[in-house]
């Protein structure tokens, strides 16, 4: 393909050189840059999918949902207890640096993760120990049996990393490398651009392209213009507007780009802070809950392509049912605001925030806005206020934001990997979450029980957890301090003269398997 100009990356405002791109190398454009590489705070969809492609997992997930070794050699052993997991691994897999992989380099790079690793959420407290049996045999003892281990022993966060690389940074981040054990060895980093090279010493089936360029630019315009002009070879969908989202779709739709769509696993949501006036009114979060018509916002907003959600849990996920929230019913909201001491004079006023850089937020605000005032005029006015994302982030956990948009997708596709992030409470009074996830999430809200039922739910298999799980989001959704909104599947659009792109079973684009057609 053709390389990147210097047109495109000034239009981006990023004063870096162009991309020289070589015959078999690959253009892959996104939006958003890159802070840190580093896998024990990496967060982001961008990190977390370059990650992927420079480091391997001990497990994967195939498109099926069934789990496959990676650096792992076979299926984890769990004792009968349920409290020592035992990994067998693989003896031939090398870092980038040549240092071998084995127990030890494991056990460093957990150890690692659970001394530093800000995102406390992904492991939970589940690992209390990380032991080397034999030079191939790694074991996990457990604080309590967990039945979403295997799940999480997919997440990109505990990809190994290079004892040797790393030894000066066992309690400290490394943000600017990254040297694991995957497909693909980083040549050239900024926030920007990543450059990637195939591992020649890779253990697994070699990458089927000669290597990457990979560039994030801001501005949804540059991103949608630099694929249709040929500039960029590939292009993931996140922060795409809308309108341009659908555009490619029918593009696709009629042959002229390759359109790949990987699982539902995002889910767009509205936090409600529920600690303080007014919202500390459960009549007044439910009343919200009930005045949000998804259908309609889905087809205004996405042209359907995002599909209405009325559950914290992906549907595909097992154990989940789908509908917890109530849904579209105004004459049900203007009762319950009509019952607080509002419709009678003065409405109720929540402002609504909206991330200023994230094009379908300010749609969604705007709609459901538009929706309010038709359907509960004189009871409830939405007044829109845009933040970008980074500043919501960094004050969410200081309460600073009486309802605001939000997405999630799990570090690993399990219910776990949605419910503990938003519900989990370590110290409560009343229905007021002190400390925990539900604190830093905004919503600082719990109820009696919902820690428990959060726990337990882990500690069983088949319907019994079923059953569990439903108990859970029956709660929460009587609680109303969420909302969810919308599921969103990760889509990836490509030039006519590549393969149709392929994701994984975890939502990650399959950055090996990209190649050019004969």
């Amino acid at each position: 393909m053709a390389s990147i100009g210097v047109g495109l990356l000034s239009l981006a405002q990023l004063g870096c050189q162009p991309i020289s791109a070589n015959k078999g190398r690959i253009t892959v454009a996104s939006a958003g840059k890159i802070s840190s590489l580093d896998p024990a705070q990496a967060s982001t969809v961008n990190t977390i999918q370059l990650l992927s492609a420079l480091g391997d997992p001990l497990y994967s997930l195939d498109q099926r949902g069934e789990l496959i070794p990676k650096l792992a050699a076979a299926p984890p052993i769990v004792s009968p207890d349920g409290l020592t997991v035992t990994i067998p691994l693989r003896r031939d897999v090398l870092f980038h640096d040549g240092t071998r992989f084995d127990a030890e380099a494991m056990a460093f790079s957990l150890r690692r993760f659970l001394e530093i690793g800000t995102l406390s959420y992904v492991v939970g407290g589940r690992i209390s120990s990380v032991d080397v049996a034999a030079v191939d045999r790694l074991v996990l003892r457990l604080s309590r049996p967990s039945t979403s281990l295997e799940g999480l022993l997919t997440s990109v966060n505990l990809t190994p990393v290079s004892p040797t690389a790393y030894s000066q940074y066992r309690d400290g981040f490394l943000h600017n490398s990254f040297v694991g054990t995957g497909p693909y060895q980083l040549s050239d980093f900024n926030e920007h651009q990543q450059r990637l090279e195939p591992f020649e010493g890779y253990w697994g089936e070699p990458p089927a392209n000669k290597g990457l360029d990979l560039i994030t630019l801001s501005n949804s315009t540059a991103l949608y213009g630099a694929l249709r002009s040929g500039e960029v070879d590939v292009l993931l969908s996140p922060s795409i507007d809308e309108d341009q989202r659908h555009a490619l779709h029918e593009k696709a739709q009629q042959g002229q780009l390759r359109e790949a769509i990987g699982p539902a696993t995002e889910i767009g949501y509205i936090t409600l802070l529920s600690n303080v006036a007014p919202l500390n009114d459960a009549r007044l979060r439910q009343a919200l809950a009930l005045s949000l018509n998804r259908q309609e916002i889905s087809e205004r907003v996405s042209y359907g392509l995002r599909r209405p959600l009325r559950s914290l849990v992906p549907p595909s996920l097992p154990g989940t049912h789908g509908s917890s929230w109530p849904a579209h019913d105004p004459k049900s909201a203007r009762a319950l605001l009509n019952d607080a001491g509002f419709c009678a004079g003065e409405p109720l006023r929540i402002p609504l925030t909206f991330r200023s850089n994230v094009p379908a937020d300010k749609l969604l605000a705007l709609t459901w806005q538009a929706q309010v005032k038709r359907d509960l005029k004189s009871c409830l006015v939405l007044e829109l206020d845009g933040v970008e994302s980074t500043t919501i982030y960094r004050q969410l956990g200081e309460g600073s934001f009486k309802a605001v948009m939000l997405d999630w997708r799990g570090s690993y596709p399990d219910p776990e990997a949605y419910l503990t992030p938003l519900l989990s409470c370590s110290s409560s009074r009343g229905d007021v979450c002190l400390e925990g996830e539900a604190a830093i999430s905004g919503s600082f809200w719990t109820t009696k029980g919902l820690q428990k039922t959060l726990t337990r739910s882990d500690l069983l298999q088949g319907p019994e957890r079923h059953r569990e799980l439903q108990r859970l989001e029956e709660m929460t959704a009587a609680g109303a301090a969420y909302i969810p909104v919308w599921l969103e599947a990760p889509r990836a659009w490509s030039q006519p003269s590549l393969e149709r792109p392929r994701f994984d079973g975890s939502g990650h684009l399959i950055l090996s398997q990209l190649r050019t057609l004969p």
